[in-house]
C-alpha cells in the first residue's frame, strides 16, 4: 500500500523587518537586497490554518508569529499533497533553492 499524501510544504513571506534581526541575517549571508524574505515549512495541517496557528502562537515559529505577512502558495502549492517523506525532503530542498536565488529564508 503507497503512502497517504497527507502533507504540504508551505512558505509564508516575512516582514522586511525580519531583516533587523541579527541571527535571522546570520543564517542568510547571500541575501540579496529587495528579494523576499520567507520561512519554509511543513505541516499535516491545510497551509492555511497552519499559518493561522503560527500567527496566533500555536505551537509557533517565532519569525512567523512575528513578521509573518502571507502565505505564497504561488512557490509552493504546485507540489502539494505529499507524503510525509516528499514533504520533508521538498522542505529542505525548497529552502535551499530560495536561498540559492537570493532570498532571506528560515527553514522549520
Amino acid at each position: 500500500m503507497a503512502p497517504r499524501k497527507l502533507y504540504h510544504v508551505y512558505v509564508v513571506e516575512l516582514s522586511q523587518d525580519v531583516l533587523l534581526n541579527a541571527r535571522f541575517m546570520r543564517s542568510n549571508p547571500g541575501y540579496q537586497p529587495g528579494k523576499p524574505c520567507v520561512y519554509v515549512g511543513m505541516t499535516g495541517l491545510d497551509p492555511d490554518v497552519r499559518f493561522d496557528k503560527h500567527k496566533t502562537g500555536i505551537q509557533a515559529n517565532h519569525y512567523v508569529q512575528e513578521f509573518g505577512v502571507r502565505l505564497m502558495p504561488e512557490i509552493y502549492a504546485l507540489y502539494n499533497p505529499l507524503t510525509y517523506d516528499e514533504a520533508r525532503s521538498l522542505e529542505v530542498e525548497l529552502g535551499i533553492d530560495l536561498r540559492e536565488g537570493g532570498f532571506g529564508v528560515w527553514k522549520a
